[in-house]
């Protein structure tokens, strides 16, 4: 199949999870991995949103119930899995949203954007066969590092600073990911992708009303659709690229257009951040890395 200059794999016989797969660019990361024959598993927190998703995608689909703002939650979706998974899709996020805490108490973006999926993918790694793909933002860029002296943004939250935080902490995350994996002689690859300007109902939950206005302006005046804010990361799962690859649109300032690997800011290669993110995220969720070396 051809899609906007992306030729994808037939993946028949292979197994995906996306989370936050029943609306916006992870439904439509849905569509295209199904259409081309894999089994995806949409990873929601609502059920019932989630099976009337499903039920207009063409292709297998299953539905189970994931919070990643709650990390026995996290667990129990981990504990349930059987079989090996060709492709994990962390996708799921919110942004810009009013302050607020996870049910384990902790920064509502960074719990839910970082710490859930750094549970999950840790969970469920000893079965993840292909790779690892974690959604990311070029909103990235606005955060200058992880203050890990206030990681609960105890002295001065605002929506973008933690959005911003919790992006670039995905991208930490996949580097340090794909170091551990090099480290044991993995064969997975960890990745990153970014939608650029999607057209979806992610700003529409922000804390502030103007800026939910402007969002929700641009989306029908500049975004470019949803379906096409997947490509990246159906680009960073089927295309030849390397370890801790990052892809994204490649016109207008990478917010639009056809998928490529794309930069990241400085903060974003920090490798001693990225271990340090690590350490204190196993510390946070009581989750640790489980692949053993040769």
């Amino acid at each position: 199949m051809k899609t906007s200059a992306i030729e994808i794999p037939d993946l028949g016989g292979r197994t995906a999870i996306v989370t936050g797969a029943n609306s916006g660019v992870g439904l439509e990361t849905t569509r295209i991995l199904a259409r081309m024959g894999a089994r995806v598993v949409m990873a929601v927190r609502d059920e019932e949103k989630g099976r009337a998703a499903a039920a207009d995608v063409r292709g297998d689909t299953e539905v189970r119930r994931l919070d990643l703002a709650d990390l026995s939650s996290v667990r129990a979706f981990a504990e349930r899995w059987e079989g090996d998974i060709h492709l994990l899709v962390n996708n799921a996020g919110i942004m810009a949203v009013a302050q607020g805490r996870t049910a384990d108490g902790f920064e509502l973006q960074f719990g839910t954007n970082h710490l859930g999926h750094f549970a999950l993918t840790n969970l469920l790694l000893e079965h993840v066969t292909g790779r690892v793909v974690t959604l990311s933002s070029v909103l990235h860029q606005l955060a200058r590092g992880i203050d890990f002296d206030d990681i609960g943004m105890e002295k001065g939250y605002t929506p973008f600073k933690a959005y911003a935080r919790s992006k670039l902490a995905n991208l930490l995350f996949t580097l340090e990911l794909q170091r551990r994996l090099d480290a044991v002689g993995s064969p997975v690859l960890s990745t990153a992708a970014h939608p650029g300007y999607a057209r979806t109902n992610l700003q529409s939950h922000g804390a502030d009303p103007l800026v939910r206005r402007i969002g929700m302006l641009g989306n029908r005046i500049l975004a470019q659709s949803a379906a096409d804010g997947a490509l990246p990361t159906i680009f960073a799962a089927t295309q030849d690229v390397p370890g801790a690859a990052f892809a994204g649109p490649k016109a207008m300032g990478g917010t639009r257009g056809a998928p490529a690997l794309t930069s990241r800011s400085e903060a974003a290669w920090d490798e001693r951040a990225a271990k340090r993110l690590w350490t204190l995220s196993e510390e946070m969720t009581g989750v640790s890395f489980p692949l053993a070396g040769p």
